[in-house]
């Protein structure tokens, strides 16, 4: 497959993803208010690691295969490896800038 043809379909396929966890996971009627935010802080960070994955797969400087995100409370942290110092850069900015992320740890271990 062409390259953009599969960051296209990792992107399509991330947030079909992550609109069927949000209608599975749709919030039951619960005996606490804790309960109801834990549950829409878990489809709100879904949302906010697969809109991140999405945007490195359009990315043409970032490779999605190579960097993980993971979001808990808002907060993103990227993992993996990478040949170069401007790569862990660009992801780092694309998460910052990133709708609903409130803080990014960059964890990109540069490697040459």
């Amino acid at each position: 497959m062409p390259k953009p043809f599969t960051r296209l379909l990792v992107a399509t396929t991330l947030s079909l993803s992550v609109a069927g966890l949000a209608q599975a996971a749709e919030p039951q009627p619960a005996h606490h208010e804790t309960e109801k935010s834990t549950t829409a802080q878990f489809i709100d960070d879904a949302s906010i690691t697969a809109n991140v994955k999405a945007r490195h797969a359009e990315d043409k400087t970032v490779r999605i295969t190579a960097i993980g995100v993971e979001t808990h409370n808002g907060v993103v942290q990227l993992s993996g490896f990478t040949p170069s110092a401007k790569e862990k850069l660009r992801a780092e900015e694309i998460a910052r800038t990133t709708q609903g992320v409130k803080d990014v740890r960059n964890d990109i271990i540069i490697q040459r």
